[in-house]
């Protein structure tokens, strides 16, 4: 923070004239910029002319290299050049002037003698056609003083500017003093970087904090690679864009591990997804997989929750055994028996027998890759059942035998992971399963819930961690490259394998069902096709106290081998059951090393705003993580009654805040208004034209990890009661606005 007094400041003038400096230098920047993007071009030029060189005869070796090369050559240009291009946009941010002690000589007089240097900061680092730095990448160490330095560990700086720029033009600056007694012709302009940028308004995405990084943050920003590292804080102290930052830093520091093994951001929502979306790629990283929960496994996408009681069952372990116990068993309308002549012998395998010979073939998933072993225990039942003479010479006719084969697809078919947990919703088979692991009543809640998806044709997001966990045990399906056989016998199987069991043949049809819209709400859940699962370097999660023990487990099979940055704090927590949730997070990390950062300086909300919210969470939360907000606005939350009119009540508190501030409003409201607010537009039509595009109506569970200039908080009472986490859900919707709030009871 700035510590110079009001009569130090600078002038207009010399504003201005420090204006101009730095407008000169970011012009240069860019004149080598517009260089570096021609040699980028050159590059890939001279990479394909190599490739177009003619070799033969015994130049095939290096004709082999020269290809090579020219494949080199054109990614890593077209890489640079990508980087180039994205990086227009504020490219300078910082500047910093330090002081060295200067080297020793001969000639130096006794008394101490320093020397100045200047560092620009920026999104890239860009030399000059002498490689002399004209901007060091943010990640670079030497960068590193930029965010660590403060008056009480300088750091040799004695002054950080940053700079604030529209594309290639400066249009403003704020300087931060890191000594007491600086010299008389550094200048020091404005109130500091930090809290002008708080004081500006939000957009639509997040925005980076490159500019503004504080010390705490660039520690958890700069920890090492491996392990385990866990930011905890309270609202708005940062966490996620410092986590952001975080992964920007490791694909810098070490590009080969994280840009082949891939970096996973995982977020609560869809509108979590799309707000940070913009982050990475403006610190130069777009090669990041940014998922939300309802989007990691592949072929669903859902946005939609189950009611809180439902969630917790599906996110419980329990429900892994219920899972198991579906993965073993029969598909719908399996046949019960088997008949067969076999070389002039009849074959009769009963129930019984069939049960006995699934058991061991079952014994280690998944499912569809032990098929082959079904099928040779049950050849050596046949022998047994039919016991003929020629062993080796029954068991291959046994196994090529059509009827066997269209016994095989009915009785042991591939079967979709979702088909599978569709089959709770038949209640004779959710009983069976759940038996002792559930009780009626819970069993009841998840088979009415797979119900519903069957109605809507939409998974739930607690549904998704249940699909992964199957596709473990089931395994991908299958393609199986067909024999060659005559048109008749194909023919003749096709027709055995539908008679057997129509059902189970149409869902052996492993050809993509995403070519084909339907409007049956089975086909959509059931469309597309889930792959192997992807294995990921380093796994990044948010809200990380909400995540379910079902969802750590789905976390885990994609971070087997990764390193792990984690950000929650436990008084926003929507999973009613932290104990059994931070077990099965330890299993997913694998016992790595760990290690800890805490936030504790809220900069998102003004201090009136979060003293409204934290005097609320602490009358129900006693230890929750309280941080500090640094900035104050003169404006209390305002509270108001919705009364008979919701939709006027709400456009009427609107209308005031559009003409306070500039940027987004979210109306967040309980799933009891949300159908009558779908009238706000037009009720706001007689505002000013742009109140509408501002106005973002949103459920209370979709806010974590947004932030808005304004909210409207729609019956905080019904949040509470109603949303899974009950007060602490209604402690993050306080905690969303930056600048000004309403509340309607």
């Amino acid at each position: 923070m700035t510590t110079t007094s009001d009569s130090s400041r600078a002038s207009a003038q010399v504003v201005a004239d420090e204006l101009a400096t730095e407008q000169l230098h970011v012009d240069r920047v860019y004149t080598e910029l517009a260089k570096a993007s021609e040699r980028a071009k050159l590059v890939a030029a001279e990479g394909m002319a190599r490739g177009r060189t003619e070799r033969t005869g015994e130049a095939r070796d290096e004709e082999m290299t020269g290809l090579f090369e020219r494949d080199a050559l054109v990614f890593h240009a077209a890489r640079r050049q990508h980087a180039l291009d994205t990086q227009y946009e504020g490219l300078v941010f910082g500047r910093l002037d330090l002081e060295h002690p200067a080297a020793p000589s001969s000639e130096q007089p006794p008394t101490p003698v320093t020397e100045r240097e200047v560092r620009y900061i920026g999104r890239l680092g860009i030399r000059d056609e002498h490689y002399e730095p004209l901007v060091m990448d943010w990640r670079a160490p030497a960068a590193a003083p930029f965010y660590r330095a403060t008056p009480v560990e300088p750091m040799g700086v004695l002054r950080r500017r940053v700079l604030r720029c529209r594309g290639p033009q400066v249009i403003g600056i704020e300087d931060d003093l890191m000594v007491a007694d600086p010299p008389e012709d550094l200048v020091v302009v404005g109130d500091g970087a930090l809290m002008a940028a708080l004081t500006r308004s939000r957009g639509a995405q997040m925005r980076d904090i490159v500019a503004t990084i504080q010390r705490h943050q660039d520690e958890a920003i700069r920890a090492p690679a491996r392990g385990v590292t866990e930011i905890t804080g309270g609202p708005g102290t940062g966490k996620t864009v410092v986590a952001l930052h975080r992964a920007a830093y490791l694909l810098y520091s070490d590009r080969r591990r994280y840009e082949s093994g891939g970096i996973l951001v995982v977020g609560p929502s869809g509108a979590y997804t799309a707000y940070i979306e913009r982050v990475l790629p403006s610190l130069g990283e777009d090669s990041v997989s940014l998922r939300a929960l309802g989007d990691l496994v592949d072929a669903i996408t859902t946005e939609r929750h189950d009611g809180p009681a439902t969630a917790a069952i599906k996110g419980s372990l329990r429900i892994r055994e219920v899972l198991a116990r579906a993965a073993r068993d029969l598909v719908p309308g399996a046949p019960q028996e088997l008949r067969v002549f076999v070389g002039g012998y009849a074959v009769r395998l009963d129930s019984a027998v069939l049960d006995r010979v699934r058991g061991p073939g079952l014994r280690q998933p998944p499912r569809q890759l032990a098929r082959p072993a079904g099928t040779a225990l049950l050849a050596a039942a046949a022998y047994r059942a039919g016991r003929p003479t020629e062993r080796e010479d029954f068991l291959a006719r046994f196994t090529d035998h059509n009827d066997v084969e269209a016994f095989l697809a009915a009785w042991w078919p591939q079967v979709d992971p979702r088909e599978v947990l569709l089959w709770l919703a038949d209640a004779d088979r959710m009983q069976r399963y759940a038996a002792g692991v559930l009780t009626p009543q819970e069993a009841e809640l998840v088979r009415a819930s797979l119900q519903v998806a069957l109605e809507t044709g939409t998974w739930s997001i607690s549904d998704v961690p249940l699909v992964d966990d199957l596709a473990a045990r089931v395994g991908a399906v299958q393609e199986v490259a067909p024999e060659e056989r005559g048109f008749y016998e194909i023919e003749e199987l096709e027709t055995l394998a539908q008679a057997a069991m129509p059902e189970v043949y149409r869902s052996v049809d492993v050809a993509p069902q995403s070519e084909r819209i339907s409007a049956d709400p089975r086909e959509r859940l059931l469309a597309g096709t889930i792959g192997r699962v992807p294995e990921y370097a380093h796994v990044l999660v948010d809200e990380a106290q909400d995540l379910s023990p079902m969802q750590w487990q789905l976390l885990g099979r994609r971070g087997r081998y990764a390193s792990w940055t984690v950000v929650g704090d436990a008084a926003q927590s929507s999973w009613p059951d932290p104990v059994e949730a931070a077990a099965a997070r330890a299993q997913a990390w694998g016992g790595q090393a760990y290690r800890r950062f805490h936030m504790t300086t809220n900069y998102r909300n003004a201090r009136e705003i979060f003293d409204y919210a934290a005097e609320m969470i602490r009358r129900f939360v006693p230890d929750a993580d309280i941080p500090d907000a640094v900035r104050e606005s003169g404006a209390v939350p305002v509270e108001g009654s919705l009364g008979d009119d919701v939709v006027g009540s709400v456009a009427e508190a609107i209308v005031g805040l559009a003409a306070q501030v500039e940027g987004t409003i979210a109306v967040i409201t309980p799933d009891r208004y949300a159908g009558q607010l779908g009238e706000l537009p037009g009720r706001l039509a007689g505002a000013d034209p742009g109140v509408v595009e501002r106005v973002r109506v949103i459920d209370p569970l979709s806010t974590k990890g947004l932030e808005y200039d304004a909210t409207v908080v729609v019956d905080p009472d019904e949040i509470a009661a109603t949303c899974a986490g009950g007060v602490r859900t209604l402690y993050v919707v306080l905690t969303r606005a930056a600048h000004r709030m309403v509340v309607l009871r």
